[in-house]
């Protein structure tokens, strides 16, 4: 599952690509890593504003809920949409998703950020239903493209996908209901983390070895084998055990033997030859957070960590850095840039890793929680924002693939 540019033709406008009109919609990492980007920046200005009382909205939702379902539904279904639309065409062979389909999708899932923003004016259902069309518009987008490319492998990516339109529905109907959506925010986070286990463990050790292998080196990462597949395995069942029972010790158990696992397999891609160029490390880096996500999960659910903690080493380590680092991995390399990390794409990362660490420090520390609420904000702020000022100009202009 590489975003590679190898199916690309190389001397002019690749096939199925947009040729007229803006930039922008030539290509789907183009418009939603800049929305997803910029939305995340937004949606987490407006909570600190709703927190710190200078701002009321979503008030009949609940700000929390609106916050916590931006953060799932919101950016990363956008980066999610962006990575997809890229590299499921070089996985089928097939014609992107370009021009006025692109423009028109990409309205889809603005056009629910709007309605969800404005559901005290509008009224909730139809916020709701505005904000229900993306998930599944881009779910049949991308099965339609397995489907008729034969790629039979790639529908565990869409199993993602199905997962996470249910986990919004699930959400949406919770909080109707007047119930708190523990259980969606579970499954949504999930799918998140079992589709970084499927496609980082390919693109993963693919760009590592491609970079040692530029270095004169045979040093590679060990190839996915059937250890990999285990791995996967294990830890998608460790996941639903979480899902549904996650005071369990049965959960701890399984979250345990994954963490182990995914620990091992992390191991294996030798990511410490990597540190010289960031823009591979930072791969390894977030794969990280997989196996202490699978920790704390454990360490939850015989009560040693806060559940809340659990949630943001998951939503802020392994789905927040991992597509930090696919957006300006993936911007670069479409865009014919050299594909080494900048001062300012470093920082990004160090930014975004720091906020995952502090985030879930303040259910460590609640004396303390307020100062690692703003800490932990800043930080989000300053890595979004620094991709946005470098990787902004790239998105809009220049080459189109």
């Amino acid at each position: 599952m590489s975003t590679s540019t190898s199916n690309i033709r190389t001397g002019g406008t690749p096939r199925g690509l947009a040729r007229t009109g803006p930039v922008l919609f030539s290509y789907g990492f183009r418009p939603f890593f800049l929305g997803g980007a910029l939305w995340a920046i937004a949606a987490m200005a407006l909570w600190i504003a709703a927190l710190s009382g200078q701002l009321d909205f979503a008030s009949e939702y609940g700000a929390h809920h609106w916050h916590a379902h931006e953060m799932l539904f919101g950016y990363a279904s956008a980066v999610l949409a962006g990575f997809l639309l890229t590299a499921v065409p070089n996985w089928t062979g097939r014609l992107p998703v370009s021009g006025r389909p692109l423009f028109f999708l990409f309205l889809l899932w603005a056009g629910g950020r709007v309605a969800f923003l404005a559901s005290d004016t509008i009224g909730i259902e139809l916020a709701v239903a505005a904000d229900m069309i993306f998930l599944p518009a881009l779910l049949y987008i991308c099965v339609r493209e397995v489907v008729a490319g034969k790629k039979w492998n790639d529908l565990k990516v869409t199993a993602g996908l199905l997962a996470l339109s249910l986990a919004n529905a699930c959400f949406h109907y919770e909080v109707i209901m007047g119930e708190h959506p523990d259980r969606a925010y579970r499954l949504a986070i999930a799918a998140y983390v079992g589709l970084v286990m499927v496609i980082g463990g390919r693109i993963i050790p693919s760009f590592t070895r491609n970079w040692i292998n530029k270095q004169g080196r045979t040093d590679f990462p060990v190839p996915y084998n059937r250890f990999d597949a285990a791995a996967i395995a294990i830890g998608i069942v460790a996941l639903g055990l979480w899902i549904v029972l996650p005071d369990s010790r049965i959960t701890a158990t399984g979250a345990a033997v994954a963490a182990a696992l995914h620990a091992v397999r992390l191991y294996r891609w030798r990511g410490w030859t990597t540190f010289s160029e960031m823009l591979v490390a930072i791969l390894h880096v977030a794969y990280a957070f997989v196996p202490l996500g699978f920790l704390a999960i454990a360490l939850s659910a015989i009560g040693l960590v806060d559940p809340t903690a659990t949630l943001h080493v998951m939503t802020i380590g392994t789905v927040a850095a991992m597509m930090v680092a696919v957006m300006t991995r993936a911007t670069r390399g479409h865009t014919g840039r050299e594909l080494t990390a900048s001062t300012l794409t470093t920082i990004s990362y160090a930014a975004i890793v720091l906020c995952a660490v502090a985030r879930p420090a303040a259910g460590l520390l609640p004396d303390h929680a307020a100062t690692i609420y703003t800490i932990s904000g800043i930080l989000w702020l300053a890595s979004f924002s620094l991709f946005v000022v470098e990787y902004a100009p790239m998105l809009v202009k220049g080459r189109r693939w």
